[in-house]
């Protein structure tokens, strides 16, 4: 029998009911109801016994993590309910390879706000951003223009923190979905914390502020991010491995140090 022969008898087979190859003794399908307990009300089409794939069921709504983090970073009032905020926030990977949340440091309400780029192992342990070697160099060049996170004064305080609050396994670079679902955050933690100047510590920093990367160039100039003047400057922890860019960002500590001045 040629092979359209036998798949018209087959499919005829199929359509009268026929379950197997083979019985024991004769069965007049005729005279059995429409339909039996356990069996289709209709006859399995010959497509799908062929192999036909079956339409795959509708997928689920997406939840859009950037709206859903711009949704609760505008919902919180103060610092502590951001930081609850961001606490509750479930999107982000990182969060679940974390030992804590680094939400900031230093005194709210500082003149001078620096924003860094992610935590590091130190910062991971402790909860705190730039607790490190690269953390002890910024007090250090704050000191400098005589600023500090310590600072009793607001006028003489620095505010601390990252743009990402979980560190990336091995140090690694944040992928741009990740930075942009912690933009929201970002935002509400520069309106609630009210700083006059920003600092931009390293790239991260910069494409999450101003949309733009390249800190060789980008340092030394000033730019708007957040609605505040900010300064795009070397992150502390290439400094200790290019010492003799130390120069540079001594020059753009007094630029800071000057437009704090003028504000006043």
């Amino acid at each position: 029998m040629e092979y359209y022969s036998a798949r018209a008898a087959l499919q005829w087979q199929v359509e009268l009911g026929a379950d197997e190859a083979l019985g024991d003794v004769p069965i007049n399908r005729y005279e059995l109801p429409d339909t039996a307990p356990g069996k289709p009300a209709r006859p399995v089409p010959v497509a799908a016994m062929a192999g036909a794939q079956a339409a795959p069921p509708p997928e689920p709504d997406k939840v859009d993590p950037v709206a859903d983090a711009r949704r609760m970073a505008q919902a919180a009032g103060d610092l502590d309910g951001l930081r609850a905020a961001m606490a509750a926030f479930e999107h982000c990977e990182l969060k679940r390879g974390a030992r804590n949340l680094v939400f900031a440091d230093g005194q709210p309400g500082a003149r001078l706000m620096v924003i860094g780029e992610a935590p590091g192992r130190e910062e991971d342990r402790e909860g705190r951003p730039f607790v490190g070697r690269a953390g002890q160099l910024l007090d250090r060049m704050l000191d400098a223009i005589g600023m500090a996170r310590g600072a009793e004064s607001a006028a003489n305080s620095v505010y601390i923190t990252n743009v990402m609050p979980w560190r990336p396994p091995q140090n690694r670079e944040p992928t741009p979905e990740e930075i942009a679902m912690m933009v929201p955050f970002m935002q509400r933690h520069v309106e609630l914390a009210a700083p006059d100047v920003l600092i931009l510590v390293g790239n991260i920093s910069c494409d999450a502020a101003i949309g733009k990367r390249g800190i060789t160039r980008l340092r030394g100039q000033w730019a708007e991010a957040y609605g505040r003047p900010a300064m795009p400057m070397f992150h502390p922890a290439y400094l200790l491995r290019q010492p003799q860019m130390k120069r540079e960002a001594w020059a753009d500590l007094l630029e800071v140090q000057a437009r704090l001045r003028e504000m006043t």
